[in-house]
């Protein structure tokens, strides 16, 4: 297994690795030193061409992780992601042979376990390949995870993880950290996605919690199903974006995209469970108009924290509150509490007023995410890998309801879906509750504060007010202050001393006194050379004022 990983990341080494010294040269001309190089929007999409031929080469675990590069803005710039979303993980179909002896290996003989199996797959993608069979008088689908593809997936998995500490000295803190961090959530993600019994569980899941009528989820055959085969109802339609304007079925685009959009706020908002690889691949329209869903080894799960910080930042999107978005942001974890929130407040201005059009309400939320996205890998911004997939989500699901209705208003149904749902009633409520604990601290206050000013007029009167004071300094600023200035005056006594003793040829004196000095001088020099200092503190978010509060309370 180790001979095979180490083979297997010279293969890779050699693919990427004109790719990693053009990155490195850019940090730092010289590799190792020098100024960095400036990279044209133009050379940066040439390099994600060649970096997407790369992981197309490499196979079923570098196209995974391609895609899963493409919902990370915060390690690559815009033209990467441009390019990584195009990359399709269709591929032919392994042998019927092979996929036979995975399905029997599980299931047993196939003529056994099904009344009758089609041969040829109906769809072959990097990690399983689907077919259709016949089970107790109904068509199912049969997906079959690929032969041979458990021992490559942990080969791969090897060598990225030999490759990332390779990278982590030619690229900044930052970018270190998103790497390690990916590095570890596409080991996740490839795993689960490969386990066939978490797919199914996700499915039932999704199936159960969905109320519309126009949204069909498969079903699931469980006494047909293992960790590498899925056996699920067969559900047919039209791909999503194969319906033209003049389609013969007679479907409201504009309705159907409404039906999108408003499936995944519920998966996402209400439930917190959802699908999350909405490509028009895994898209499909029944006749009569139902939306179908495929393909549920890509979902996630987004904790109720996380809906509630969803749901004010679209309601701030909505309201075109800056500074709401951004707090949502910070909340999210999204953006770093030490952001200049000027700074960002203009980034997101500019990014609504790009999108808006000519009506202020005619804007999307894809064009406002793609403008963030592109901020993301020069600001402080960071993504926690659910919020990467519930952003992946939100802008491909834009793009296909756009796609279906050019004149789709993606924020209005979002806001209309949140005001039936009671997201806007409750916020509202709850800003009036906060407003009213505000006015009743602030009457108390009010009552409390006239009989201590007697009191402490009456002390004063008897000149028996005593003030004491203490100064909060968690970061030792005053502390490092002192001794500088100590040093200093130190280090002046010491270098007049030595100018005295030597005029007055006292030799011996001047020699100890020139080396007393030189010794302070190198401690007050180390004493600026450390990371100390007076730094920016975090920002607090209206989340952690509350949170104080209410430990405040609890106190």
């Amino acid at each position: 297994m180790m001979l095979r990983a180490y083979r297997r990341f010279f293969v890779v080494a050699w693919q990427f690795l004109p790719l990693f010294f053009a990155f490195a040269r850019d940090r730092h001309r010289f590799l190792l030193f020098g100024d960095g190089r400036r990279v044209s929007s133009e050379q940066h999409r040439e390099r994600a061409r060649t970096l997407r031929r790369s992981f197309l080469t490499l196979g079923p675990t570098f196209i995974k992780l391609g895609q899963l590069l493409s919902t990370r803005p915060d390690i690559l710039p815009p033209e990467y992601i441009d390019e990584l979303t195009q990359l399709q993980d269709r591929v032919p179909p392994a042998p019927w042979p092979e996929a036979r002896d995975v399905i029997e290996s599980e299931l047993g003989p196939i003529d056994e376990t099904y009344d009758s199996f089609d041969t040829e797959s109906i769809s072959g993608a990097s990690l399983g390949q689907v077919y259709t069979a016949e089970f107790d008088d109904e068509t199912v689908a049969v997906k079959v995870r690929r032969p041979g593809i458990e021992p490559l997936v942990r080969t791969d998995l090897r060598v990225i993880k030999f490759s990332v500490p390779l990278l982590v000295p030619f690229v900044d803190d930052a970018q270190a950290f998103s790497l390690e961090t990916l590095a570890e959530e596409f080991s996740r993600v490839i795993r689960q996605e490969m386990d066939y019994e978490r797919e199914a569980t996700m499915l039932r899941e999704i199936r159960g919690n969905l109320t519309d009528d126009d949204v069909r989820v498969p079903a699931v055959v469980d006494e047909r199903s293992t960790g590498r085969v899925l056996t699920m109802e067969y559900v047919g339609g039209t791909k999503i974006t194969d319906i033209d304007d003049d389609d013969t079925l007679g479907i409201d685009r504009t309705r159907l995209a409404e039906t999108l959009e408003r499936a995944y706020f519920e998966m996402i908002i209400d439930h917190g469970v959802f699908h999350a690889d909405p490509h028009p691949g895994n898209l499909a329209v029944e006749p009569d108009g139902t939306l179908v869903l495929y393909d549920f080894g890509m979902s996630g799960r987004v904790d109720p924290f996380i809906q509630d910080r969803i749901v004010d930042f679209y309601i701030a999107i909505a309201n075109q509150d800056t500074d709401a978005i951004l707090d949502a942001l910070i909340e999210m974890g999204t953006l770093s509490p030490e952001a200049d929130r000027e700074v960002m407040a203009e980034v997101m201005e500019l990014a609504i007023a790009d999108a808006r059009g000519e009506e202020i309400e005619q804007y999307r939320v894809q064009q406002i995410v793609n403008q963030i996205e592109d901020t993301i890998y020069e600001f402080p911004l960071r993504l926690p890998p659910n919020l990467a997939l519930v952003l992946r989500v939100a802008t491909v699901v834009e793009g296909v309801c756009v796609t279906l209705d050019p004149e789709f208003d993606f924020v209005t149904v979002a806001t209309e879906f949140l005001r039936e749902e009671g997201y806007l009633e409750a916020t509202a409520r709850e800003f009036v509750r906060e407003q009213l604990d505000t006015f009743e601290r602030a009457t108390q206050s009010t009552l409390r504060v006239p009989p201590k000013l007697e009191r402490a007029l009456d002390r004063v009167e008897r000149d028996s007010l005593v003030v004491q004071s203490e100064l909060n300094d968690p970061d030792g600023v005053l502390n490092t202050l002192a001794k500088r200035l100590v040093l200093g005056m130190g280090l002046s006594t010491g270098v007049l001393s030595t100018v005295a003793l030597y005029i007055s040829d006292a030799l011996f004196g001047a020699l100890l006194m020139t080396v007393l000095s030189f010794g302070i001088a190198v401690v007050l020099y180390h004493s600026f050379r450390k990371q100390r200092g007076i730094r920016a503190r975090p920002q607090f978010t209206r989340q952690s004022m509350r949170q104080r509060e209410d430990e405040r309370i609890e106190d």
